[in-house]
């Protein structure tokens, strides 16, 4: 049968899902199926734009509901990869990957051997890591089979955990948000709402005792909330444990997302009573819309994407040979980013998320010509040093 039967052959509602799919993926370089029925791996790697150098991003396992759900998230993740790498000035563009199964039943050191060789076939388009419901110990199987591996443990030559600067970077972003709404970069005193205690809210949590704030704190593992209160107490603050949703409504000076995306929404939004949105959550406005909404309330939102950019920092850092004292250097520049970010959005009279896709936006354009995937030959960043 030729191409033209083919063609006659498919019924046009699969053909009109057909078209949907190329729509959904118009703005991406790239997307990769990838299926291994010996080891059950069933992947999406998805490579939105490598204008700024070979695509980065981790690597998340979840059992999703279907492969469409899968595909909406990882081509909206890989978006968001590519203005997170542009707001930290790595040499990396935008990528993201999926994995769908449960992390805690699906996982085999066969599984990532496999997922490993995928992405070596990419022949070095893609860099990845840990994400949510990965661990550094995958990658240290994905590894056997490929380098284009970010983010492995110390002992395996690597940089280790990067909730540490992705930590610090969110403490430099609420000192920088001091300064524009009060002219010092104090923290003592003030009140912060923390929502989720995982390995970089726990750390921001810690940081901010340090600094002489007081707490809201509020996670679905009730030991990590104790444990705050408790060291609080020990530096004479405050930490006040809040149950669930109850956290949007407390007053304070700064809100701070550090679990889940899309808490910033229409029911949200109207219960907040705080100066100021500071967190490391990833996508934390559920539409971007809702960033004028908040700047209508009066509230200063620091784009997440920029906050939260320590982590990146070190994972594309860790290329070039780990170095703890480079990375936490680099990391400082949050606090510069977030302040020019801050600017333009007063003079243009714009949101501030506005004026963090426009910066990244212009620094993508400004580099067009220096990267390029269609240059295979192309030296790396990393290995000029080597």
């Amino acid at each position: 049968m030729n191409n033209a039967a083919l063609l006659s052959e498919i019924k046009p509602s699969e053909s009109s899902r057909m078209t949907d799919l190329f729509e959904k993926m118009q703005e991406h370089e790239q997307v990769l199926f990838c299926n291994d029925p010996a080891t059950g791996l069933k992947a999406i790697i998805a490579i939105h734009d490598t204008t700024l150098g070979p695509a980065l991003g981790g690597t998340r396992m979840r059992p999703y509901a279907s492969v469409e759900e899968a595909l909406e998230d990882v081509l909206r993740l890989s978006k968001a990869m590519t203005y997170k790498c542009a707001a930290a000035d790595v040499d990396f563009g935008g990528g993201k990957a999926v994995i769908i199964g449960d992390p805690a039943k699906d996982k085999t050191p066969e599984l990532f051997r496999a997922y490993g060789q995928f992405i070596d076939s990419l022949n070095g388009r893609f860099y990845t890591g840990t994400d949510m419901g990965t661990v550094l110990d995958d990658f240290v199987h994905a590894c056997k089979e490929t380098n284009c591996i970010a983010g492995l443990p110390e002992e395996y030559g690597g940089g280790g955990e990067t909730s540490i600067p992705t930590a610090l970077g969110v403490l430099y972003s609420m000192k920088a948000v001091a300064r524009t709404l009060w002219g010092h970069e104090a923290l003592n005193g003030k009140r912060f709402a923390i929502q989720g205690l995982g390995k970089v809210g726990f750390k921001v949590a810690e940081h901010l005792l340090q600094e002489g704030a007081d707490l809201y704190v509020t996670d679905v593992d009730q030991t990590t909330v104790d444990q705050v209160v408790e060291r609080a107490g020990k530096l004479g603050r405050t930490a006040t444990a809040v149950k669930g949703e109850e956290i949007y409504g407390v007053e304070a000076d700064f809100f701070v997302p550090c679990a889940v995306g899309g808490i910033i929404n229409d029911h949200t939004i109207g219960q907040l009573k705080v100066q100021a949105i500071v967190g490391a959550a990833n996508n934390q406005l559920l539409h971007e819309s809702h960033a004028l909404d908040l700047k209508r309330k009066g509230i200063l939102y620091a784009p997440d994407y920029v906050v939260n950019s320590g982590g990146i920092m070190q994972v594309s850092d860790e290329l070039y040979g780990p170095n703890k004292d480079r990375v936490l250097a680099k990391t400082k520049a949050i606090y510069h980013s977030l302040l020019r970010v801050f600017s333009e959005a007063r003079e243009k009279n714009i949101t501030t998320v506005e004026a963090a896709n426009l910066i990244c936006e212009q620094r993508i354009q400004s580099r067009k010509g220096r990267n390029s995937f269609f240059s295979p030959r192309k030296r790396a960043k990393w290995e000029i040093r080597h």
